[in-house]
């Protein structure tokens, strides 16, 4: 999968320092993976969940989710959203 764009992943860690290995992991997964489906993804991330609108949200670990629009045919990630739980709870994902 191609990831557009990691800056967005190396910025949060940067101020979320605690998030860092778990999200870099999440992009070593994802960078080497060729996923056709939410099928092929939960073989990588059981904790996976589709949204709507190719959207998909990953729980990165007990503290932070990241939300993903993804485009299997193309084998494109776009990082939408990364941030704790409560604020995910808040994010209007018709306006992602």
């Amino acid at each position: 999968m191609h990831i557009i764009k990691k800056g967005t992943i190396d910025g949060y860690a940067k101020k979320y320092p605690d998030s860092k290995a778990a999200l870099n992991r999440w992009y070593l997964i994802t960078e080497r993976s060729e996923w056709k489906n939410i099928n092929d993804m939960k073989e990588s991330f059981s904790s996976v969940d589709f949204v709507g609108d190719d959207l998909y949200v990953f729980d990165i670990t007990n503290n932070y989710r990241l939300i993903a629009r993804i485009f299997f045919k193309k084998q494109l990630v776009y990082i939408r959203f990364i941030g704790t739980h409560a604020a995910y709870d808040k994010v209007d994902l018709d306006n992602l």
